[in-house]
């Protein structure tokens, strides 16, 4: 098994560029996944990820060897990392040294009549994402729609999803617009949650035949334009609080569209 040792490593810098550039994981249609837990679940994804360079210290492997195994024989390319090297590239403090660069998925899938979604509408926060992709898989949703905002391969996004953003079936769209319209020409319900009492009190709603739920951005919640084709729901609130984080909304939304 090849090592490498060397920081100034060109494969090295390049992974680094991966994990801090949006525009660079564009650009590669590469993203990376570090720690045990989700370079391990790449194994268990929906529709499994090629993976174009595994890395793993010494340790881990000492610590990990049959799913190291596995991942060797899956990878176009393995290397054995130093623990510097490691500490270079992790995105956080202390790193479990293993890293896979994997190739993104084709970017679609396809609505289907009775099925329930989730939407986000320019949501920036990638521990916002992570988690409500989170919620979305536990609860059984049956895909989400990414519109502007985070990145869905942002690391920090990927590592607060626990995973869940590599099995459930995810799109990231140009034009939420479109894709609820699309939505509606095949029967399916198209929501906003809106912090407005004179919305739908969601509990009300019938999901059951199919649904589109879209949650806001942090700061301004959901655009006028989504707004427009969609029909406003609210979560009844009985304190003085006028909006909850993105994330326990899509949460509260997720359980009333599934229950």
């Amino acid at each position: 098994m090849e090592k490498i040792t060397g920081k100034n490593n060109d494969l090295i810098k390049g992974i680094k560029k991966l994990l801090s550039s949006p525009k660079e994981r564009r650009s590669q249609n590469l993203f990376v996944l570090e720690g045990a837990r989700l370079v391990f679940d790449v194994l268990n994804s929906f529709d499994s990820y090629n993976i174009a360079v595994f890395l793993i210290t010494e340790q881990a492997l000492e610590k990990y060897p049959q799913k190291a195994e596995r991942l060797f024989s899956l990878s176009n390319k393995s290397f054995v990392i130093s623990d510097d090297i490691s500490q270079k590239l992790s995105d956080t403090q202390s790193s479990q040294g293993v890293f896979a660069v994997c190739e993104m998925k084709a970017n679609t899938f396809n609505l289907e009549r009775g099925k329930k979604y989730i939407a986000l509408d320019n949501v920036q926060d990638p521990s916002n994402l992570g988690a409500i992709a989170r919620t979305a898989e536990a609860l059984g949703i049956d895909g989400m729609f990414v519109s502007g905002g985070c990145d869905i391969y942002n690391p920090k996004a990927l590592r607060a999803s626990m995973g869940s953003m590599l099995r459930i079936k995810l799109l990231q769209t140009d034009n939420l617009v479109n894709t609820i319209n699309v939505a509606k020409d095949l029967g399916i319900s198209c929501y906003a949650t809106v912090p407005d009492k004179n919305a739908l009190d969601m509990r009300t709603v019938d999901f059951s035949n199919g649904s589109i739920c879209v949650i806001g951005n942090e700061a301004n919640g959901i655009c006028e334009e989504v707004k427009s084709v969609c029909t406003p729901i609210t979560i009844a609130m009985a304190g003085r609080a006028e909006s909850l984080n993105a994330s326990v909304a899509a949460a509260i939304t997720t359980w009333e569209m599934m229950r």
